[in-house]
């Protein structure tokens, strides 16, 4: 990973980008892909397209979505206390404590999450798993008219956007899920040897994907590609308490995770396999034998179908603070599909 490369990836990381509320992100994105992309735009839902060798007819898309959980404000008491709403799936547990950013149009605002010290919980409230409704947010404000002067109903919020580097290349922060898949797919276009390229390849920061892949399916009918392939994270099991019968054997730092299954393409997932194996790009394999919940299982969909393949990046502690992957794995992912891209021709057939 080069150093241009290195700074997309923690500009992303530090970008608030909350479900419905990814502009600022859109911008580092556009800012960086108008450097080797032949065209970038922005469609009505927000979904940015960077693009390579447009005119060709033979279209490939490759989709990371750019949105993480957040929260939105819901309620400010009498006392400038706030209390919010999810966007996407917490465990609420998590959230206890955390510092945050409220992220208003006069600018952020920074605030905690509190919640009843524990000296002061009832037996039965210990026992009990904690409610959203039971938490608040607490920015200094000494009342509601204080409160309301930077901050209104529906300001998004994110847990501090900060990242660390641990041991072994592995790389902790919130927002993994899935600025991951979006770095992966920006920096697939900018390795592609264009003298190789021989279809067109569209790569797209896809939003609202944790509202329900919404992203990926306004761009993927608007771009209409042959083959698609979404770059998500997955749950990594090398840590306690996962359990590799139900979920498989995925480690970090042993290379992204190609899955298999019904819903992708098997000839997509073949090639993939074949690019890996012959460019010695560390890999590991996947089962999935329903809908995954990625942007992928829009993709397949569209339209009259597209050839669809799924590529994760491993990750543990996934919607949480301190979600962790490697940067090799992250590294491997943005390589393998540059390759991949390189490696289909307009004669190639991937009817199954």
């Amino acid at each position: 990973m080069d150093s241009d490369a290195r700074e997309f990836l923690t500009r992303l990381l530090e970008t608030p980008s909350p479900s419905g509320y990814e502009r600022p992100v859109q911008d580092v994105i556009r800012e960086y892909t108008k450097r080797f992309a032949d065209e970038v735009k922005t469609d009505f839902h927000g979904n940015v397209i960077a693009v390579r060798n447009p005119a060709a007819p033979f279209r490939v898309m490759l989709a990371g979505h750019c949105d993480q959980i957040g929260l939105i404000v819901q309620y400010i008491d009498d006392d400038g206390f706030i209390y919010f709403q999810s966007i996407g799936g917490w465990d609420v547990s998590v959230l206890i404590g955390q510092r945050v950013t409220i992220w208003s149009d006069s600018g952020p605002i920074p605030g905690v999450i509190g919640r009843k010290p524990i000296h002061l919980l009832s037996e039965e409230e210990r026992k009990a798993v904690p409610k959203m409704k039971d938490l608040w947010i607490d920015i200094g404000a000494a009342s509601k008219s204080e409160a309301t002067q930077k901050v209104r109903i529906g300001d998004p919020i994110t847990i501090e956007l900060a990242s660390r580097e641990l041991w072994n290349n592995r790389l902790i922060s919130s927002g993994l899920d899935d600025k991951s898949g979006a770095w992966v797919v920006i920096e697939a276009l900018r390795r592609i040897d264009g003298n190789k390229l021989q279809s067109a390849c569209y790569s797209v920061a896809t939003v609202q994907e944790e509202l329900g892949l919404r992203g990926a399916r306004t761009s993927a009918f608007g771009i209409d590609p042959h083959v698609g392939v979404a770059v998500d994270v997955t749950f990594a099991t090398d840590c306690p308490s996962m359990e590799k019968k139900e979920e498989g054997e995925i480690k970090l730092g042993k290379g992204p995770v190609i899955y298999r299954g019904p819903n992708m393409n098997p000839r997509v997932v073949e090639r993939l396999i074949q690019v890996a194996e012959a460019n010695n790009i560390p890999y590991q394999l996947a089962a999935a034998g329903k809908a995954t919940g990625t942007d992928a299982n829009a993709i397949q969909v569209n339209r009259a179908g597209v050839a669809t393949g799924l590529i994760s990046v491993p990750n543990r502690y996934m919607h949480s603070p301190v979600e962790m992957i490697s940067l090799d794995d992250l590294d491997a992912a943005a390589t393998l599909l540059a390759r991949f891209v390189e490696s289909i021709s307009p004669q190639d057939d991937f009817v199954p």
